[in-house]
């Protein structure tokens, strides 16, 4: 453990902000799923409003530092693929 308080403090903050983070990553990816499944069942009206709720949510993350913006507009871009593809 830190010996210095401001070492300590550190240390929570960074706790802290590591679950944030996880908390922020799950709902992406938990998004993400519902998505998928959503294709499967081909419920096109449901998956447009999803769609926009998932990709603030990534800009979000990009902006806190969570994804890389490459990364984040690279599962934008995958996603808006497949949401193409059903027709």
């Amino acid at each position: 453990m830190a010996n210095l308080k401001s070492a300590k403090k550190r240390v929570v903050q960074r706790l802290k902000r590591t679950e944030i983070n996880r908390f922020r990553k799950s709902r992406i990816k938990s998004g993400i799923k519902k998505i998928d499944n959503l294709l499967i069942s081909k419920e096109k009206k449901d998956i447009k409003p999803l769609f926009l709720e998932i990709e603030t949510e990534l800009s979000r993350a990009v902006a806190k530092g969570v994804y890389k913006k490459n990364t984040a507009s690279r599962l934008v871009s995958r996603l808006s693929q497949r949401i193409k593809s059903i027709g």
